[in-house]
């Protein structure tokens, strides 16, 4: 629930009235009227409230869901780091925080996968992610089981961009390529840092013993079904592919 901004998080920079509204108000407005009539509510949050520290370094230490946000550098993700404090008082609320959201629809804007494809150049950094078409479910079920409380509703395990897209090449389109840049070429063509950090699935993985791991999961619900239907990301017009490069 809430705003994410169009076309990405830089939206809020400059919406911030609207971004309160939709991302604090709204929703604990939601949880505290159905708190007040008995209602179960599932919240679709996010995990974009970490960055990798000294203590949770990449490939070490994951965010558990007891740990309190440490990542306000988007006004973004400082809206959801207030939400995450106040709505964790609510007993009747389930807290799932999902991250970088992957589908099996290809021609889908929003799919992490399609998103970074049509980027120029992207950076290649380990983060938690969530592939929907699996995780949609499972939150389905929670909810009708009762859950409650913080859940980091991401795949086991962590995956770079530069890994998403080998995937994505090596399954769908072979002639695809892409170029990276450094977290400080990046800062020059946003408005506000981006989270990236790995969280733990020990909670998620108690709950549902079967959730796969974010490779595993990728291949299952993302590119077998569409290697089976011929598809493959959709290109924004403007964007330019040839030999496989993305411009």
């Amino acid at each position: 629930a809430g705003l994410t901004g169009r076309p990405n998080v830089d939206w809020c920079e400059d919406h911030k009235v609207e971004t309160i509204r939709g991302n604090v108000i709204g929703v604990l407005m939601l949880c505290d009227v159905a708190h007040g009539l008995g209602i179960h509510v599932t919240n679709f949050a996010t995990g974009c409230i970490y960055a990798y520290d000294d203590e949770h370094v990449i490939g070490g230490k994951p965010f558990t869901e007891e740990d309190l946000p440490n990542f306000g550098g988007s006004f973004y993700s400082e809206t959801k780091s207030y939400l995450e404090n106040m709505v964790r008082q609510y007993p009747n609320v389930l807290q799932l925080r999902l991250r970088m959201p992957i589908d099996g629809d290809l021609s889908n804007p929003r799919n992490f996968i399609t998103k970074i494809a049509n980027y120029a150049k992207v950076v290649d950094i380990p983060n938690s992610m969530t592939v929907l078409d699996e995780l949609v479910p499972m939150a389905v079920d929670g909810a009708l089981r009762g859950l409650t409380g913080a859940y980091n509703w991401t795949n086991p395990g962590a995956i770079s961009h530069n890994e998403v897209l080998q995937l994505y090449k090596d399954h769908l389109h072979p002639e695809f390529s892409w170029d990276n840049f450094t977290l400080e070429e990046q800062a020059l063509v946003i408005k506000a840092p981006h989270s990236n950090n790995t969280l733990s699935h020990d909670k998620l993985r108690a709950a549902f013993p079967g959730v796969l791991g974010i490779k595993e999961s990728i291949i299952k619900y993302v590119l077998e079904p569409n290697k089976a239907a011929g598809t493959r990301a959709d290109f924004k017009a403007g964007t330019q592919v040839r030999s496989g490069q993305v411009k």
